[in-house]
């Protein structure tokens, strides 16, 4: 196996409200974790889109793209993803045209099919009771609809938004839209980090089902994973008690903002929530650069992924920017 991993790397980013901030804060460290990003070769910049969750700041998506497409040059910056059912393909077409006419190829478009929220949240953004997903392909060609050129003669079109290239990706946290993906020849990205039971079996449907379009030949595979580093294992357990926590949290149904990292879990989790959070946790990578690059290196090597998109629940945003430089330095030697 080649020591260099040589495939790009990219950063998720939920714009995590920690404990004693706000999330002006948060989007100030957002821009200052890209600005760095971009410093080291990273290829994209995503924001996900959550309601309703204390300790996430990013459910107005496409205004924190301006934002951090702003405060750069030349990273690309875009969604991981919009949960489309959220929204109208047209009014997601004029924001993201918006947001390419302003940041010319450097916008990237990922669209998810959940709400990205519980059901009541979910309803009241709807505003139906009616929350399937069944439409999710409909909606996705209406979507390529309004982009396209050819819809100029339509009797609604996105403006702006018509005849510009903005690039598109289905993601994933089942192998529901890895069939999707394949439909439609578009690039696929899994969510790794939070849902990575059915990753390699959506990979492979993915692969296996694709057909070629006019703008991707072949695959495209990107896998979110959690990756922590620092410069030892143990100082790197320590920072991953805070992902620990903000996971632990889901599982109880109990959200709270992100919390600072303690010495030791067994006082806040049961046997049984430990087994259930490390399983959610399969893909994550924490530890020393040596102990991370190792993990990445079968990962890659197992799954055959194009690129590997990282995200980093850390409380302290200096350990959070020294973990993300040793990831780099980890791809790249």
């Amino acid at each position: 196996m080649s020591s260099n991993i040589n495939i790009p790397i990219s950063i998720l980013d939920l714009a995590s409200v920690t404990e004693g901030s706000t999330p002006a804060d948060s989007f100030r460290k957002s821009l200052a974790l890209a600005q760095h990003a971009e410093k080291l070769g990273y290829r994209r910049y995503w924001f996900a889109e959550h309601h309703n969750m204390i300790s996430v700041a990013s459910s107005a998506t496409a205004v924190l793209i301006g934002f951090i497409a702003g405060g750069t040059s030349h990273i690309r910056v875009g969604s991981g993803g919009i949960m489309l059912p959220n929204h109208s393909p047209l009014i997601i077409a004029e924001q993201f045209g918006t947001l390419a006419s302003l940041y010319p190829g450097r916008i990237d478009l990922g669209l998810g099919r959940a709400p990205g929220t519980d059901q009541l949240t979910a309803m009241v953004i709807r505003r139906t009771t009616d929350l399937s997903a069944n439409d999710f392909p409909q909606q996705v060609q209406e979507l390529k609809t309004y982009f396209s050129k050819e819809n100029h003669s339509a009797k609604v079109r996105a403006i702006p938004g018509e005849g510009i290239d903005v690039p598109m990706w289905i993601l994933g946290s089942s192998t529901d839209s890895a069939h999707l993906a394949a439909y439609f020849g578009m690039p696929y990205a899994f969510a790794g980090h939070f849902a990575p039971a059915q990753m390699e079996a959506a990979f492979a449907i993915y692969r296996n089902g694709f057909k070629s379009s006019p703008k991707l030949q072949q695959p495209y595979t990107m896998a979110c994973v959690n990756v922590i580093a620092a410069n030892t294992d143990d100082e790197a357990q320590y920072i991953a008690t805070s992902a620990y926590q903000a996971f632990l949290g889901i599982i109880r149904n109990k959200r709270d903002l992100l919390q600072p990292p303690v010495h030791d879990m067994r006082t806040l989790w049961n046997d049984y929530e430990e087994t259930q959070l490390k399983q959610m946790l399969s893909a994550s990578f924490i530890g020393s650069a040596e102990t991370v690059k190792k993990g990445i290196q079968q990962f890659v090597q197992r799954t055959g992924i194009d690129e590997l998109m990282a995200a980093a629940h850390i409380y302290d945003p200096v350990a959070k920017l020294h973990s993300y430089e040793l990831l780099s330095n980890i791809m790249s030697s």
